[in-house]
């Protein structure tokens, strides 16, 4: 993986940090999931905020968001008209975060299976690298509550993803990550294509290509408490062309 001269890169201590929380039918769980993700941001950074971007949830997910935006000044809601794709919401939220100066943008699933307890491990490992990811395949990280197939895709995912990419990284499909702001200005987002999983792959395989330094810390990913997850086939398989399209495109 790419890393710059440590020498050469100072890392500033870290005054505001922005989660990016993208949404789809999360009515059961946005509030929780933002009492319980700013409670462990009021702990670990002076200035800090929580961004939902809900795609129109018909099930009213982004007027809970809304709701709760009226009364917790850390947090804002941006809607967009209709399910248009994990990667274009992130992408949204990424730029809002920017516009608002964030220092640090971590972004998280809403539906607590990545564990809010684990944003001061990523707020603080980012003192010491440009991005920092919760990583399920390094030594003390895991899965709980998926069947045999699921483990399988996910780990065959990211050994498939290291191999055509020559990345180290272990973990390169999950979504529980924190960028340096800087790591995100370096991006084109007109030239991120990607949806789904991949485009967690392709976050970070454009890091590595422009040099920033990397690091894994261990999470434990948990099955979502409550709703349906958006994991689907279609998602899986799009990995089998748009990874070896990601190596020859980049």
């Amino acid at each position: 993986m790419g890393c710059r001269d440590p020498v050469q890169l100072a890392y500033a201590a870290v005054s505001g940090a922005w989660v990016v929380l993208p949404t789809y039918n999360e009515a059961e769980n946005i509030e929780a999931i933002v009492r319980a993700a700013l409670m462990r941001l009021q702990a670990s950074v002076p200035e800090h905020h929580i961004l939902v971007v809900d795609d129109g949830s018909p099930d009213g997910t982004g007027e809970i968001a809304e709701r709760l935006a009226a009364e917790l000044p850390a947090l804002e809601v941006l809607h967009r008209p209709g399910k248009g794709g994990l990667g274009p919401a992130y992408m949204a939220g990424f730029a809002r975060a920017l516009a608002g100066g964030a220092d640090l943008v971590i972004e998280m699933d809403a539906d607590f299976s990545h564990d809010p307890a684990d944003l001061p491990r990523l707020i603080e490992e980012a003192r010491h690298a440009d991005l920092v990811l919760g990583s399920r395949y390094v030594p003390g990280g895991g899965v709980t509550n998926w069947g045999v197939l699921r483990r399988l895709l996910s780990r065959g995912g990211s050994a498939y993803a290291r191999l055509l990419l020559g990345l180290e990284v272990r973990d390169l499909t999950g979504g529980f990550k924190c960028f340096n702001r800087r790591v995100l200005e370096s991006m084109d987002p007109d030239a991120t294509y990607a949806d789904g999983y991949v485009f967690q792959v392709e976050l970070t395989y454009r890091a590595a290509k422009a040099g920033f330094s990397i690091r894994e810390i261990p999470i434990v990913f948990r099955e979502r408490r409550l709703g349906v997850s958006k994991m689907t086939p279609r998602i899986a398989l799009e990995a089998v062309w748009k990874v070896p399209a990601l190596r020859l495109g980049a």
